[in-house]
């Protein structure tokens, strides 16, 4: 199991655990994608603007969730973003969108949304752990550590950040700090293979 998708589970599993409570953005609101004001790329289906549909915000989460099973990722973004322009405050939807973004390849695109999600949702270490994969993913090693950083200051039992961590830390040629963050990892879940193979290779 890739780094990416260990991260993809525990967001999973946070959107189950929370049943989606809450995705303002270092943009202005009027700033956001919009018909007449997109400047993002996105498709007519994607950002789903041209004509509301009668279903309420909520209902349009769940669709976009049951598209997202069916790997129809195109009409889970597009719901999502009608979602998010019916409630603009949702960090959950924005952090949604983000995710798919992410999926699809567009790491520039996404990281603006995980922005915005983290703006109204802080203490989300979901959102920091993302950030810092894309960072890591474009070479940006000091903007991970600092998402990670700041994803271990909110939740210190998470065994996926400290694996996260230690392949940053490996990446950036510290495999010394890197040994006590794999460890970490496994006195966290002692059935983290992924964490113990990694180990294994700078031991």
């Amino acid at each position: 199991m890739t780094v990416f998708q260990l991260l993809m589970l525990g967001a999973s599993a946070f959107f189950a655990f929370k049943i989606y409570e809450h995705i303002q953005t270092l943009q202005n609101p009027e700033d956001r994608p919009t018909k007449a004001n997109d400047d993002k790329g996105f498709s007519d289906e994607q950002k789903g603007l041209n004509t509301f549909s009668p279903f309420s915000s909520d209902e349009l989460i769940e669709k976009a969730d049951e598209a997202y099973e069916e790997e129809d990722f195109e009409k889970a973004l597009a719901f999502l973003m009608e979602a998010d322009a019916k409630d603009s405050n949702n960090p959950d939807v924005i952090f949604k969108i983000a995710y798919i973004l992410q999926k699809q390849g567009d790491n520039e695109e996404a990281i603006k949304y995980y922005k915005q999600a983290l703006e109204l949702d802080k203490e989300n270490e979901y959102i920091h752990n993302a950030m810092a994969t894309i960072y890591r993913a474009n070479g940006e090693f000091t903007s991970a550590k600092i998402h990670l950083k700041n994803s271990i200051e909110i939740d210190d039992k998470n065994p996926i950040t400290y694996y996260n961590y230690g392949n940053l830390l490996v990446d950036m040629g510290s495999n010394e700090e890197a040994i006590i963050m794999y460890e970490r990892a496994i006195e966290l879940n002692p059935d983290f293979e992924e964490a113990k193979e990694e180990l294994e290779k700078i031991k």
